[in-house]
């Protein structure tokens, strides 16, 4: 006798019957075991005993379904779904096969018909596997950067932000500091530390976040790159953004890390606030590098020092631009109005460009051919942040927590802009009737009219 395939419950049966043969089970138990009838459990006796275990076994086993389409339907949806619907998934090709041909099949055996066929590849097939990126050979070469935004205090302190900067050839966490928010400001401070303790690296590498990479590449107006972008480029660092979380996967990956072990560690020390968390960052980081950094693949060192004093590395690392200076020495800069005191220097700049230096202090300094121009503030509006502003998702936290330390002063009176909805005539026509030329010209062709009339 060949292999017989049985399900668990028939297998169950059986188990149970062979009992009740050799006098250990009751005919009534093995009905109550089975949940049948004991008469039942007599049919089934009597078969086992005729054709031995394999007759306990359904008797459709191996037989086609009484309730299967007929193989003309399968092959009919097969070639209408190659004529006309080869790049469908199952659920849309049946919709399509229902309303356009009047074949109406589920959606579930139109897949399993076309996986048959080759037609269609179920989600495991169709998963895609992406080789990893080998590290970078020599110790900075590549610095991956990033934000986390993330509840790093627990419930102790509100959400903040965690930069990270990582060195891709040893996974050395290389810079680390809690902010507000990912804002240019933010990573001028993480760099200018990164630049003190280690020197210029030869790149970064970040995500499309827009305080690295100008959003519309075709614009016509604007700089061409951001203000850390700029900054970089100064310093002769270039700026890599990454086109997926996957290709800077090294400086995600400690992440997830960190929101888990550094939580924990924050919470041991009783820290509960930014400025304490950056004082114990710099013992976690020498920590953490001890333990999981690893050897490059090439001993070289490619950090190189910064050799530009203070004064010059405080006008790199600001917001800086350009704004016209009016006729009446009047810089509009953020929704300000800087009046420049007079002098010849001013009145030289009238009509021209001077350079805005913004820090991140609040100091705005302007400066015409690099000499600083003296200046008063004409009016300062801070009641919003910008009207209708356009928040990114990663500046939402920190921008919320200005606009309501704004509401706690109630707000001012706002003017209402004049709106004329009333018609006021003036006595004078619009139609170009209203000049001595005009009128002149209609009584000439009132006289020829009245002239072919008579």
């Amino acid at each position: 006798m060949g292999l017989v395939v049985m399900s668990e419950h028939e297998l169950q049966r059986v188990e149970v019957l062979s009992r009740v043969l050799d006098g250990s089970m009751r005919i009534c138990t093995a009905a109550a075991v089975l949940a049948i009838s004991p008469r039942q459990v007599q049919r089934l006796l009597r078969r086992y005993r005729e054709n031995g275990a394999g007759a306990v076994r359904h008797g459709l086993r191996g037989r086609p379904s009484n309730n299967q389409l007929s193989t003309g339907r399968h092959d009919l949806a097969l070639l209408l779904v190659r004529e006309h619907y080869a790049d469908f998934g199952p659920a849309l090709a049946a919709e399509k096969l229902a309303e356009r041909h009047g074949l109406k099949v589920s959606r579930e055996t139109l897949r399993k018909w076309m996986i048959e066929d080759g037609l269609w590849r179920d989600r495991k097939a169709r998963r895609s596997f992406h080789p990893p990126r080998l590290r970078r050979e020599r110790y900075g070469e590549l610095i991956q950067i990033d934000g986390s935004d993330h509840r790093w205090f627990e419930d102790r302190a509100a959400r903040c932000t965690l930069l990270v900067f990582i060195d891709d050839a040893t996974s050395t966490l290389m810079q680390m500091r809690f902010v507000e928010s990912e804002s240019t400001f933010s990573y001028f401070e993480a760099l200018d530390g990164y630049l003190r303790d280690h020197g210029r690296p030869v790149a970064f590498y970040s995500d499309k976040h827009t305080v690295f990479r100008v959003p519309n590449q075709a614009a016509r107006t604007g700089h061409g790159m951001t203000q850390f972008g700029r900054a970089l480029a100064e310093l002769n660092i270039e700026i890599l953004c990454a086109n997926s979380s996957q290709a800077k996967g090294r400086v995600e990956r400690v992440n997830r890390t960190l929101q888990d072990r550094l939580v924990k560690e924050l919470r041991l020390a009783g820290i509960s606030d930014m400025e304490a968390g950056n004082a114990f960052l710099a013992g976690f980081m020498a920590d953490h590098n001890t333990r999981f950094a690893r050897s490059p693949a090439r001993p070289d060192n490619l950090h190189r020092p910064v050799n530009e004093p203070a004064s010059r590395m405080a006008d790199i690392l600001c917001y800086r631009d350009e704004r016209a200076v009016s006729a009446q020495l009047v810089v509009c800069y953020e929704r300000k109005r800087l009046i420049l005191n007079d002098s010849d220097l001013a009145r030289a700049a009238a009509g021209k460009f001077v350079e805005t230096f913004a820090f991140a202090d609040g100091r705005i300094d302007l400066r015409w051919k690099g000499i600083s121009l003296p200046y008063r503030i004409f009016d300062k509006d801070q009641q919003r942040v910008t009207h209708a502003a356009v928040t990114e998702n990663k500046r939402l936290s920190a921008a919320l927590a200005h606009v309501m330390e704004l509401q706690r002063t109630p707000p001012k009176p706002l003017k209402v802009g004049k709106q004329a909805t009333v018609y006021t005539p003036t006595g004078r026509r619009n139609d170009g009737w209203s000049s001595g030329a005009a009128r002149a010209a209609k009584r000439k062709a009132a006289a020829i009219v009245g002239t072919a009339t008579t």
